[in-house]
């Protein structure tokens, strides 16, 4: 596995040295992005190692990560898919947007998944809370929320229109470091609890119906937008990574999973673009995750924060198959993602992992050969990109494509 080694041991010592007493000393440049989609005022504080320069209480900080999932195509940029089109590996308790089923059949390019916003006070205080999702729409949340839109019937909307733009308030957050409260919990199988396991503060939202607790505010949606990366694959595996925008991509993980093997490699910021060889399966998901972590509090999260963060997402992203994770550039995230927090928080700290699924030709022929065997288990570790994986080979051989739908409708009668 060839790991840039010395830049492991960076993102290793960093990660020994933040902690909760650290966090003021970090230098950094934080946004905070005000109203809706379509009139963005922007506005920022920085602060530097010396001191923290706070808009409002200092003790107040808040922490948030979550994700956005794409497929690279043959051009590598992402491609429209139906981003969930199994279980929603939600508790019943988490509210939907236009019923349970809605993002089932929403056609988008990128899945937001399971942003939680943290947040750390000394004493209770209460907050509200405003989230957009521009070209995009949120369509699950806990606690509930004040509000939502758009509303009305969703059915015809078209995500990439300039106009779109998913917006959620939670008006009252009362945030209660001493609280003793029990969280909901119900008896479906989800890793959504795994992002409880933090020392961040409690939280209670009031609504007519009882009062709802939990330890952080979590939402999901769905967009059409182009992400700040592209990724293809040549006939021997090995991964170009292009980059879109006019930020570095912090950092970057190419994994490959087949059957029992794993490998990686680990890649610093991304100016422009670089070649990843493909990883030598000699690794482990112990070892891969230890390296993500250690990224995350990099970036500036909390250790316990990051470890949730991968343990939510343990079963995704260490799955069958070959993907690129990398750390999504902060100003991104804002600008696709403005967050409003009132009163602001002193620190704000925003960590989004992308995860591009990428068809290598491994992937293709793995595909190809177990569905030729009828081999409904290895079909399985794909779940719910093995549509959207055939969909980009049927980009490439129409007719080829056509007979693997064919084998899979034999082997799912």
């Amino acid at each position: 596995m060839n790991i840039f080694k010395a830049h492991r041991k960076r993102r290793a010592t960093i990660g020994q040295n933040v902690t909760r007493q650290s966090l003021g000393s970090r230098a950094g440049l934080y946004f905070l992005v005000f109203g809706a989609c379509g009139a963005l005022a922007i506005g920022v504080f920085a602060y530097s190692r010396s001191s923290a320069t706070s808009v409002g209480d200092d003790a107040f900080t808040a922490h948030e990560w979550g994700t956005f999932t794409s497929i690279a195509g043959d051009d590598g940029q992402s491609v429209e898919w139906l981003p969930q089109n199994g279980s929603t590996d939600l508790p019943e308790f988490v509210e939907h947007l236009e019923g349970a089923t809605f993002k089932g059949g929403l056609r988008g390019a990128v899945r937001m998944e399971t942003p939680v916003l943290y947040f750390y006070t000394p004493v209770p205080r209460t907050v509200s809370v405003h989230v957009a999702f521009k070209n995009g729409l949120i369509t699950e949340w806990y606690p509930a929320v004040s509000r939502s839109t758009p509303s009305g019937d969703l059915r015809n909307i078209a995500l990439s229109d300039e106009g779109t733009c998913g917006e959620v308030w939670w008006k009252s957050v009362h945030l209660e470091p001493s609280s003793a409260a029990e969280y909901p919990k119900d008896e479906i199988e989800t890793h959504y609890y795994a992002a409880r396991e933090t020392a961040s503060t409690p939280l209670r939202i009031k609504q007519r119906s009882g009062t709802q607790y939990e330890k952080f505010l979590f939402y999901r949606g769905v967009a059409d937008f182009r992400i700040p990366v592209a990724v293809t694959a040549d006939r021997s595996g090995n991964v170009l990574a292009r980059n879109l925008g006019s930020e570095e991509i912090p950092g970057m993980i190419l994994f490959e999973r087949r059957g029992e093997r794993v490998g990686y490699r680990v890649a610093g910021p991304l100016q422009s673009e670089t070649v990843l060889d493909a990883p030598e399966l000699t690794a482990s998901v112990d070892a891969v995750r230890v390296d993500l972590e250690n990224e995350l509090v990099a970036r500036g999260l909390f250790p316990d924060e990051a470890h949730a963060m991968v343990e939510t997402w343990r079963d995704s992203w260490f799955q069958e198959g070959s993907r690129l994770l990398y750390i999504v550039p902060e100003s991104f995230v804002n600008a696709k993602l403005p967050l409003e927090i009132n009163p602001t928080a002193a620190q704000l700290v925003r960590v989004f992992v992308g995860r591009v699924e990428v068809v290598t030709p491994a992937t293709q022929r793995e595909i190809e050969t177990a569905l030729a065997h009828h081999d409904s288990a290895t079909i399985d570790r794909f779940g719910r990109f093995l549509m959207p994986i055939l969909e980009v080979l049927g980009e490439r051989d129409p007719e080829h494509a056509k007979q693997l739908q064919n084998s899979l409708a034999t082997l799912e009668r």
